[in-house]
């Protein structure tokens, strides 16, 4: 095909393909701004659906299942050895345990008998898993009733003395202090671990024995102000969310917008939510499925809306996505750099105030994202809050779902499956109004010793 010189002899040609140029340019300019913006929030991530699966014969149904599987013969160690071949029975009978949270004899003389794998020095992989599963269940329920299940009390300090394994040793001092053991005899049996492992430290002993130390000595708060007049980066929106040691308690949410302006309702008032931050096992923030750590967290869009299968564990609405240090996926945690934050802890402190970068607990999700925990969200919940056992026992929080890391939102639904509450889609609109119409930003997440009693924002100087 021959290719002709385009010749432009009349200044109406010249003037007609000069004002195409000048279209196209616009069209080039315009084209970016469109694919750099992979997390805009879309009208069809609000929409809401009733749910036939929170109607009564469906939440039956469910829990009729998590019954079955803490029935009495399930627990029989003799029938179900822990084995490689038993590892799913006790993967769901574990689970099922921990939902419930039933106050049975039984249950607590069987997961005593499982913890006394601890001090085998040869695991296969699945016997591993189930034995760890366990320990992480075996704390919820002495933590629950610490007379109930004082055997699996009993194993914990075994565990802690004698046992070969380090993580499991330092997760029984965990549950142990967490229980009320004495400070004192806490610092001599902290002592005492750290020597009887040396030697053999490794990352996950390492961050285990230094927030022992840090409940045991905790550091004082820095200036909350710094903290609320700080950017992690300019230009990206903030979401803080304040909690307290005691996860129990309510959270309270607050945005600041990427000009820095914090978010407002239309009556002027501070914008804000109540968050859930409580782990189902009553964990510590370095351990997977313990309590969502304090600090710094890179949002980069939402999950998909929850399909049928998940709708249960996470809501009917997008899940928004956070990320710690050292974890997969994100694009750029510190903008405009490409990927993620996995250099020295010096690197992340400078994402914080001057006053806070040598306060410890600021620092748990760089360490706990170092370890290897991820895929924390925020996120709503299909199960009704009655669902869930250990709920009663925080009767202040009682309608929003614990969870195994990730923040929880409120989301309740009446026997006909149609949505009463839920602040997942503000909390979505409100970070993407936040961010030019992304969901994009960072999270802020700190812990304000006080009462038990959720922190409010004149607590915080509003």
């Amino acid at each position: 095909m021959m290719i002709r010189k385009l010749t432009l002899r009349k200044p109406w040609q010249r003037w007609v393909v000069g004002l195409m140029l000048f279209a196209l340019s616009l069209t080039l300019v315009a084209a970016p701004a469109v694919a750099n913006r992979p997390w805009a929030l879309k009208p069809a991530d609000l929409q809401v659906y009733n749910q036939p699966q929170t109607v009564p014969a469906a939440r039956v149904e469910q829990r009729q299942e998590q019954l079955d599987r803490i029935a009495p013969e399930r627990f029989d160690l003799r029938r179900y050895p822990i084995t490689d071949a038993n590892e799913t029975h006790w993967r769901q009978t574990l689970w099922a345990t921990a939902v419930l949270e039933p106050q049975r004899a039984d249950i607590a003389e069987a997961v005593a008998a499982i913890l006394t794998l601890t001090q085998r020095p040869q695991l296969s992989v699945s016997q591993a898993k189930t034995v760890h599963m366990a320990m992480q269940i075996g704390t919820q329920l002495y933590l629950s009733n610490p007379e109930l299940y004082s055997t699996i009390g009993d194993r914990f300090q075994a565990t802690l003395h004698h046992s070969p394994h380090p993580k499991w040793a330092a997760m029984s001092l965990s549950a142990l202090l967490q229980q009320g053991l004495d400070p004192q005899i806490a610092q001599a049996e902290l002592e005492q671990l750290r020597d009887r492992f040396v030697g053999q430290e490794t990352l996950v002993l390492n961050i285990a024995l230094r927030d022992l130390q840090e409940q045991l000595t905790p550091a004082s708060l820095p200036p909350l102000t710094d903290l609320l007049n700080w950017q992690v980066t300019l230009g990206q929106a903030q979401i803080y969310v304040f909690c307290r040691p005691n996860r129990d308690v309510l959270c309270l949410g607050l945005i600041k917008d990427q000009d820095g302006d914090w978010l407002q309702e239309e009556d002027g008032s501070l914008w804000q939510v109540p968050l859930l931050a409580r782990s189902l096992h009553g964990l510590r923030w370095n351990y997977i499925r313990g309590a969502t750590p304090q600090g710094i967290y890179r949002i980069e869009g939402t999950m998909p809306r929850s399909t049928t299968t998940y709708f249960r564990a996470f809501g009917q609405f997008p899940l928004v996505k956070m990320f710690m240090p050292f974890e997969k996926g994100v694009k750029t945690f510190v903008p405009p750099q490409n990927g993620t934050l996995n250099s020295a802890v010096s690197v992340y402190q400078s994402l914080l105030p001057p006053s806070w970068r040598g306060y410890f607990p600021m620092e748990q999700a760089y360490w706990a994202g170092r370890r290897g925990r991820g895929l924390i969200r925020i996120h709503g919940s299909g199960e009704p809050p009655e669902f869930f056992g250990n709920n009663e026992r925080a009767p202040e929080s009682y309608a929003w779902n614990p969870a195994i890391g990730c923040i929880s939102a409120i989301e309740i639904y009446d026997d006909a499956g149609r949505l009463q509450r839920a602040d997942m889609p503000k909390i979505l609109q409100s970070l993407s109004d936040a961010a030019a119409g992304q969901v994009e930003g960072y999270v802020v997440m700190v812990d304000v010793p006080g009462s038990d009693m959720p922190v409010t924002v004149e607590e915080l100087g509003f």
